[in-house]
């Protein structure tokens, strides 16, 4: 995907959840987010994002390879580096991972420089889920 000035953009999904979540409700919910995308945002994602300290979840893995995506565990502090931009908060999320949203926050971060949400955190059956677009670094 490319901007007005050519440049390409990375679109990037990403995704928190409570332990022992089940890979369906993961591809469901990742379904769901992209199907609500503008069709102006309308890609292929480069891969799901989330935090390191979900690299135990198998679900996530599995749910990847349903999607036919690559899992990437990004380092707590790329997640920190990009929380100011998040737009929901959840104090449980913060007491236990130090960001607003493991789900915008990793999206953010996945984007790459200049990121912004194209679809704020999106919650249901255990699974959050949001969606960031890289833009200009």
């Amino acid at each position: 995907m490319t901007d007005s000035s050519g440049t390409d953009q990375r679109l990037a999904i990403g995704i928190g959840c409570r332990s022992g979540i089940a890979p369906e409700a993961v591809v469901a919910l990742v379904e769901t987010a992209i199907a609500r995308l503008a069709p102006e945002h309308a890609a292929t994602p480069a891969a799901l994002f989330t935090t390191r300290a979900k690299l135990a979840e198998i679900a996530l893995a599995q749910a990847a390879a349903v999607l036919g995506l690559a899992l990437v565990h990004l380092p707590e502090a790329d997640l920190q580096a990009v929380s100011e931009r998040a737009v929901t908060s959840s104090e449980r999320v913060i007491a236990l991972f130090g960001v607003p949203s493991v789900a915008e926050c990793a999206a953010l971060a996945g984007a790459g420089p200049g990121a912004r949400l194209v679809l704020p955190r999106l919650s249901e059956n255990g699974v959050t889920c949001a969606i960031a677009i890289g833009g200009p670094s």
